[in-house]
């Protein structure tokens, strides 16, 4: 196999073609997009705004990979953003300091116990009970955004607090805040299991649970910890995205962000029937779709459209990594391949 056939049949490759393209059509359309300015010490521009822009995707999205890797899915994420906003904008509010970096952090830390009783009653419902992954996280998706409601009173809770800006419109080291938040997660989740036996762990459960359990995995303590981290990390993407609006709005914070993160997931390589999983793939596919909705806005394609063209994406990439497709282009490859002629001696 040649090197330019392994570059093609790799699982990224076509994810990484359409990123290019997007940036290509992007660039030609304004070509300052990928112009990176310096204002005040703080870096500006076309990427470091997709950079910005896919932090609260990623988040979401590594949570949701460690979950699909053990053939679960986590339908509560959008929920989980919601609750974390308004809990942690509901302390801030209700304190008399809310500039403070204490009364910030004990709001942060607040929401953080929520998100893993939220992570614990998830993984209780798949691990133990036994139902099934998607209803067990319906029951969230459907009621998270109700007790967001009665947390806030119906209300819309707007803040003024610096510290909590920070989170989504600040810098430090000339990036944003929100980009460093998910870049130093991304870097940790690999580190831990890459370099760990958790990864290992989780892929045996996710290829088959039955044979992990008999070899002495912990198979239940396995599903149980990766609903409490997708909890976390979506409450952490709840503080960005709030954040950025200052404002506990329980009805549109993460309205549908599960789909997307589960496309990023899908368009990463990851298999929605468990087992292996990428988290490189997952922020390939991050960086696809906030780019897509980027570049849709730059082309002047009306925002409505940008739904259609991510199902067009979907289809397209789920396409090219299917097995059925991947068997016939081999085959196909096979039939016009040449015919090795023998010489005699």
């Amino acid at each position: 196999m040649s090197a330019v056939q392994s570059v093609v049949r790799h699982r990224l490759f076509w994810p990484v073609v359409a990123l290019v393209v997007l940036v290509v059509a992007s660039t030609l359309k304004s070509p300052s997009f990928l112009e990176i300015a310096v204002r005040d010490g703080h870096l500006f521009g076309g990427p470091v705004d997709i950079l910005r822009r896919s932090s609260v995707l990623l988040l979401v999205a590594l949570g949701m990979t460690l979950v699909i890797a053990t053939r679960g899915i986590d339908l509560s994420v959008g929920a989980v953003m919601a609750i974390a906003g308004a809990v942690a904008l509901t302390q801030i509010a209700a304190s008399p300091n809310p500039g403070s970096l204490a009364t910030v952090a004990a709001a942060i830390g607040t929401a953080l116990v929520i998100a893993l009783v939220i992570g614990l009653f998830n993984g209780f419902l798949v691990a133990v009970v036994g139902i099934q992954p998607i209803i067990a996280t319906l029951v969230l998706m459907t009621a998270g955004r109700g007790i967001a409601m009665l947390i806030t009173g119906g209300n819309i809770t707007t803040v003024t607090s610096q510290p909590y800006k920070t989170l989504a419109s600040g810098y430090w080291l000339s990036l944003p805040v929100a980009a460093i938040i998910a870049g130093v997660v991304f870097a940790g989740t690999a580190l831990v299991t890459r370099r760990t036996a958790l990864g290992v762990l989780i892929e045996s459960v996710g290829i088959n649970p039955s044979a992990s359990r008999l070899a002495g995995v912990r198979a239940r303590t396995i599903i149980w910890t990766v609903y409490v981290v997708c909890a976390l990390f979506a409450c952490l993407a709840g503080f960005i995205r709030s954040a950025d609006t200052m404002a506990a709005d329980a009805n549109n914070i993460g309205l549908f962000i599960e789909l997307d993160a589960i496309l990023a997931v899908v368009i990463g390589g990851t298999s929605l029937a468990g087992g292996k999983f990428s988290l490189t793939g997952t922020l390939v596919g991050t960086l696809v779709i906030t780019t897509l909705t980027l570049s849709i806005t730059i082309l002047g394609i009306p925002a409505n459209a940008v739904s259609l063209f991510k199902a067009i994406v979907v289809i397209a990439v789920c396409l090219l990594q299917s097995p059925v497709v991947q068997h016939r282009m081999r085959a196909r490859r096979r039939r016009t391949a040449p015919v090795p002629v023998e010489v005699p001696a």
